[in-house]
């Protein structure tokens, strides 16, 4: 049987160019302001609007592209949607969409400087370009993984790696209890979700924020003495943006010799922006850290900068060995650099690639007049949230988070007028909770969400 799969035939030059047409045309009406949020479908109502899509002799590639782009792509939320302030949104640059495209097109592998060492070293430059504002030593670098869970947990097996070594490291408690990661009560879930694939033991320290002192107490207790992998502090809490303080962790983990990271999945991206950059003071004195660029630093799905202190130590952790492997690693050429090696994973994309390609294009100048143009809506918004008479602000945002109550609402009260707001198309802003109650809160990424977007999300409240 003649494999058609490789070849094109008749008409199927033309879908190609359709496929390309209505990519287009859907950043253009994002530029426009025109994008749709979008409207969500059971999966009975997508059986009956797509019907059997996987047959033995196919659909053909048209009525594929016309599945996605009328029944499909509609019927998912649309996460740079202006008004989509929900979880941490999305706001993808038009040149780092463009190059996402390229990546996709380029049939790139990535794990290693053999095969892909083009886009390897556009994605170091963007990762010593994250290493310099963070404070990093000359020496650092990292990875692009897919995303803060395979970050968070990348850095932690190597952080673990690394303790067996260290001053800290009771081999007799390691055996007994095993290993135990500390961190923030307000730690991101993947933090607790990596400790458990890891074998480790999570302990969150109470408290708005971890500090050195909080630490330092709960350092103090006996069953964790010589067996603490790490301490993860985070910079950018995703419920309310709150940061820790991170320069006295640092003198903490120093002190008794742990290795030191910072989940700054979303946050971290604050360090461009001038205006709250002081707020990661201490930073540079990490051991490794994380920065999502799909959230803040407008890239595509999926991407997360890891970046290491000293990279040898994690390549020591990721470095995988198998005869089919010597070339890249036997073999390989002093300044090659193997992505793989720095990360949970052998196969990769080259996802740091669409940062690069934005990067290059607009400069960094731009990346730090976005991030600043969300940060002023975010005060801009709790200003208004202040100024409303059934509001009540529950902190002035440290980042661009800005979470609220409305006195007298039950969780009930919230979840219908999160559904209301959805189903008219107007924006996506979902309830949260906050020591057990429930409250509203609105992350903002994206720039083209003006105040007068919030102003007309707060009326219907």
């Amino acid at each position: 049987m003649p494999d058609s799969m490789h070849r094109l035939e008749g008409n199927e030059h033309h879908v190609v160019d359709a496929a390309l047409d209505a990519a287009r045309r859907r950043v253009e009406a994002d530029l426009r302001g025109e994008l749709p949020l979008g409207d969500p479908k059971t999966p009975a109502e997508l059986d009956a609007l797509a019907g059997a899509t996987i047959t033995p002799d196919g659909l053909g590639a048209g009525e594929a592209l016309r599945l996605w782009t009328e029944v499909l792509e509609p019927s998912c939320l649309s996460v740079d949607h202006h008004g989509f302030l929900a979880f941490v949104p999305q706001a993808p640059s038009e040149f780092a969409v463009l190059g996402d495209v390229l990546v996709s097109a380029s049939s790139v592998y990535a794990g290693s400087w053999l095969e892909g060492s083009g886009a390897v070293w556009a994605e170091n430059q963007v990762i010593r370009w994250l290493a310099q504002l963070a404070g990093m030593p000359e020496g650092a670098g990292g990875v692009f993984a897919p995303g803060g869970t395979y970050g968070n947990l990348s850095a932690i097996v190597a952080a673990r790696e690394s303790a067996v070594g260290r001053s800290s490291f009771d081999a007799e408690r390691v055996r007994q209890d095993g290993w135990a990661i500390v961190c923030g009560e307000h730690a991101h879930s993947s933090v607790a979700q990596m400790a458990r694939v890891t074998g480790c033991q999570s302990v969150a320290v109470e408290g708005e924020r971890l500090d050195g002192r909080n630490l330092a107490e709960v350092l103090e207790r006996d069953d964790l003495r010589g067996r603490v992998a790490a301490v993860v502090a985070t910079a950018g809490s995703t419920n309310l943006g709150r940061v820790d303080r991170l320069g006295e962790i640092a003198d903490v983990c120093e002190e008794q010799d742990l290795w030191f990271h910072v989940d700054g999945a979303y946050g971290l991206a604050g360090i461009v922006a001038p205006s709250v950059a002081s707020r990661f003071a201490g930073l540079g004195r990490c051991d490794s850290f994380i920065v999502d660029p799909h959230k803040w630093l407008f890239a595509p799905f999926d991407s997360c900068a890891v970046v290491y202190r000293e990279p040898l130590v994690a390549r020591a952790a990721h470095s995988q060995k198998a005869g089919y492997l010597d070339v890249l690693t036997e073999g390989a050429e002093a300044g090659d650099w193997n992505p793989a090696d720095f990360q949970v994973g052998l196969s990769r994309r080259a996802r740091g690639v669409p940062l690069w390609f934005a990067l290059a294009s607009h400069g960094t100048s731009d990346f730090t007049a976005a991030v600043e143009r969300t940060i002023a809506t975010a005060r801009i918004a709790a200003d208004l949230v202040n100024a409303h008479p059934r509001l009540e602000l529950l902190e002035e945002p440290e980042l661009s988070v800005v979470a609220f109550t409305r006195p007298g609402w039950e969780q009930a009260d919230y979840d219908r007028w999160s559904d209301s707001l959805r189903e008219q198309g107007e924006a996506f802003v979902v309830p949260s909770k906050h020591d057990g109650e429930p409250i509203l809160r609105m992350a903002f990424i994206n720039p083209r969400t003006t105040a007068d977007h919030v102003r007309a999300i707060l009326d219907t409240l």
